[in-house]
């Protein structure tokens, strides 16, 4: 039986993740020719190259690809072993930190955290707000373990998981707008339109939408608040193109008129992780309750 060192599949992994044998000397904390040493080492262990070198990056070779594939494995195989053996000794669950957008933080989140506080009160949960550019950065410093964001999500060092699709809808005040039978692009432009802030991904995604009509969109104002954006609604300033997650059926304070668009507009939310994060208890606890989402 091969044996294999884990320290020389961790700075495999690393070259290859950061791509030169330098970035990966910094990150270990290493000399950079220790890291040629350990690559040389498990090479010569395995008996085949893993490494090629194309421009000034390191690559994987066909085998090297499969191996980091099993090196990702066996890494989090470790910490979770690691973890689990720990919340024995000292009968803790230890901590998450997720990054999510505001609408889905708040119609989706608060009765997941709330199970997850009763089932396993000793988890310490913090929780921040973001737009998906800014929650990846933070999932790749290493500033949050997961994040529950709108897609598009790239970057080769993350796994992504669908989780559900929302669809959006226009709403106006009961009293004061009709809205179109038929909430077309070329109709919502008429109306006075009070939409989420620019920048993320869920802004973008109706900007695509008119720019697709070749409707040109000139919103009256612009929030980064949902429930700010449906008050205002509420009180006849205008319209509002919202997630149909933001319009709760039953307990809406501010009676406001729905319709569907047409053609039918959705954004997929994605539940987002480093490929090397180390998942202990509390935290596979947690990426089990936001899957449990899933339609």
């Amino acid at each position: 039986m091969h044996d294999l060192k884990l320290d020389q599949l961790q700075t495999f992994v690393d070259v290859v993740e950061l791509g030169t044998f330098t970035a990966a000397a910094e990150k270990l904390g290493i000399s950079q020719p220790a890291v040629s040493l350990q690559i040389r080492q498990l090479e010569t262990k395995l008996r085949v190259r893993l490494l090629e070198r194309v421009g000034k990056r390191a690559m994987p070779t066909q085998a090297g690809a499969e191996l980091i594939e099993h090196a990702r494995r066996i890494k989090s195989a470790v910490s979770e072993a690691i973890s689990d053996m720990d919340a024995y000794s000292n009968d803790k669950m230890g901590r998450v930190r997720i990054g999510i957008g505001a609408t889905a933080c708040i119609y989706l989140l608060p009765p997941i955290l709330r199970n997850m506080r009763s089932k396993y009160p000793t988890l310490e949960i913090t929780v921040r707000t973001g737009n998906t550019a800014d929650i990846l950065k933070n999932i790749e410093d290493n500033i949050l373990d997961l994040g529950l964001v709108t897609l598009p999500a790239q970057g080769r060092m993350f796994d992504v998981t669908p989780i559900l699709e929302d669809e959006f809808v226009v709403v106006g005040s009961k009293e004061i707008y009709e809205l179109p039978k038929v909430a077309t692009p070329t109709e919502l432009a008429r109306l006075p339109l009070i939409l989420y802030e620019a920048g993320g991904n869920t802004r973008r995604i109706v900007n695509e939408w008119f720019a697709a009509a070749s409707v040109p969109l000139k919103p009256i104002m612009d929030l980064g608040n949902i429930e700010a954006i449906k008050e205002l609604v509420g009180a006849g300033l205008g319209c509002a193109i919202l997630p149909g997650m933001a319009i709760r059926k039953n307990d809406e304070r501010v009676p406001l008129a729905m319709r569907v668009l047409s053609p039918c507009l959705n954004r997929k939310l994605a539940l987002v992780m480093r490929h090397d994060k180390p998942r202990h208890k509390g935290l596979r606890e947690m990426v089990y309750a936001i899957s449990a989402l899933k339609e």
